[in-house]
C-alpha cells in the first residue's frame, strides 16, 4: 500500500482531515479535464464533482502537487471533492486573453528557475521567476545550465548574484555533471521542487542527471536562435529513486504577472531599500522630481535605469492584475445577483398563478 507521506504529505495536510468518508491523494500531473492520483490504493486517475467545483465558486481548482480529497472508485475515475489548503502556490497570469489565473504548480518546497548560458540568456525574464517564485511562498535557486557551452560564465555569475541579493545562484552543466554536486542540499527525500524556465534551457536533461538515467525525452534547441522546442507537454510529479519529488513544467515563453503583492519586493530589495531614504518631498512619486532618492541612485550609479524600468514594468501588470481580477470579480457578484433576481421573478408568478 502507497504511503501518501512518503509523497510529501505532512502534518500541515493531515491536519485538515475531517472527512471519514474522502481518501487523501495527491495530484501528480493534470491532463485537461482529467487527473492523475496518488493515494493509498496507488496510482489512479479521477475528475472533479461538478457541483463542488462549477457551482462553487470558492473551491479552488486543483493543480499538479494539490493534496485534494476524492470519493474513491475502484472501477473507474475517482472524484475530487476538496482541495485542501496549499502551503506554496505557484501562478502567472494565463496567455489566452480573458481566462485571468493560471496555476502551474503547488505545494513545492523549492523553485529551481533554469536559464541557459547560450544566446537565450535574458535578464529580465529572470526578474519575472524571480518575482513569482518569491510569492509562491518557497525557496527560490537559480540555475545557470549548459556552462560547456562557453568558455567564460563567471560574469554572467557575478551581474545575476547582484540582482538577486539572498538567493543561491549556481552554474551547471547536466552533460558533464559539473556543478550538480551544488544542488545536493535540496535533493531532500519526501521534498518537492518545481523546476521553471524556458523551453530549451535544459529541465528534461537536468531530471534525467538527477535521476541517473533517461526518463525524460530531450529535444535539442534551433541553432538560429537558441531557441528551445517543447519536450514536456503538461506539468507532472516525477518521483526519483532517492524520494526526490521534481515537478516539471512546460517551458513557459509568456510569464505575465498575477498576484506578487509579496514577491516584487523580495525580487527587488535593491529599489525597496532606496525607497525606505528620505525624498525632499514627502509625496514623491519618484519619477521627475527634485531629491528623489531613486533618481539620486540611477545618476551616481548605485541603481540602473534598467533595473529600474523592469520594476515599474512588473508593478505596472501587477496594478493591471489586479484591476482585471476586481472586475472579474465584480462581474462574477453581478451575475448571481442576475440569476437570484430571475429566480426570485419565476418564484412570484407561481405564487401569483396559484389559486
Amino acid at each position: 500500500m502507497t504511503k501518501l507521506k512518503d509523497y510529501g504529505f505532512t502534518n500541515f495536510f493531515e491536519s485538515q482531515i475531517n472527512e471519514h468518508n474522502s481518501t487523501p491523494a495527491r495530484i501528480t500531473a493534470v491532463h485537461k479535464e482529467r487527473y492523475e492520483i496518488i493515494s493509498k490504493y496507488g496510482i489512479s486517475y479521477a475528475r472533479l464533482k461538478p457541483s463542488i467545483y462549477y457551482n462553487n465558486t470558492n473551491e479552488q481548482f486543483p493543480t499538479t502537487g494539490d493534496f485534494v480529497f476524492t470519493q474513491y472508485n475502484r472501477n473507474g475515475d475517482s472524484l475530487i471533492v476538496k482541495t485542501l489548503e496549499r502551503k506554496t502556490f505557484f501562478s502567472r497570469r494565463d496567455p489566452t486573453p480573458g481566462r485571468g489565473e493560471q496555476a502551474v504548480a503547488a505545494n513545492f518546497d523549492y523553485v529551481f528557475i533554469l536559464q541557459s548560458l547560450n544566446n537565450d540568456f535574458n535578464i529580465k525574464r529572470l526578474e519575472r521567476y524571480v518575482t513569482l517564485a518569491w510569492q509562491s511562498g518557497a525557496v527560490p535557486v537559480i540555475i545557470m545550465t549548459k556552462v560547456d557551452l562557453i568558455d567564460n560564465f563567471e560574469e554572467s555569475l557575478l551581474t545575476i548574484k547582484n540582482l538577486t541579493a539572498g538567493i543561491t545562484v549556481t552554474a551547471i552543466s547536466a552533460k558533464t555533471g559539473f556543478g550538480l554536486d551544488t544542488l545536493s542540499d535540496y535533493l531532500k527525500p519526501n521534498k518537492t521542487i518545481v523546476l521553471l524556465g524556458s523551453s530549451g534551457v535544459g529541465k528534461s536533461s537536468l531530471v534525467n542527471a538527477l535521476a541517473g538515467e533517461d526518463i525524460m525525452s530531450v529535444n535539442g534547441i534551433r541553432e538560429d536562435d537558441s531557441k528551445g522546442r517543447h519536450t514536456t507537454t503538461h506539468r507532472q510529479i516525477i518521483m526519483l529513486k532517492n524520494d526526490v519529488m521534481i515537478i516539471d513544467t512546460p517551458g513557459m515563453r509568456e510569464l505575465g504577472m498575477w498576484d506578487v503583492s509579496t514577491g516584487l519586493g523580495e525580487a527587488f530589495t535593491d529599489v525597496e531599500e532606496i525607497f525606505s531614504r528620505p525624498c525632499k518631498f514627502s509625496d514623491c512619486k519618484h519619477d521627475s522630481e527634485p531629491g528623489c532618492s531613486i533618481k539620486k541612485a540611477i545618476e551616481s550609479g548605485e541603481l540602473s535605469i534598467n533595473r529600474w524600468e523592469s520594476y515599474l514594468k512588473l508593478k505596472r501588470e501587477a496594478k493591471f492584475t489586479d484591476k482585471t481580477a476586481f472586475f472579474k470579480d465584480k462581474q462574477t457578484w453581478q451575475k448571481s445577483i442576475a440569476t437570484h433576481n430571475r429566480k426570485l421573478k419565476k418564484f412570484q408568478r407561481k405564487t401569483d398563478c396559484t389559486p
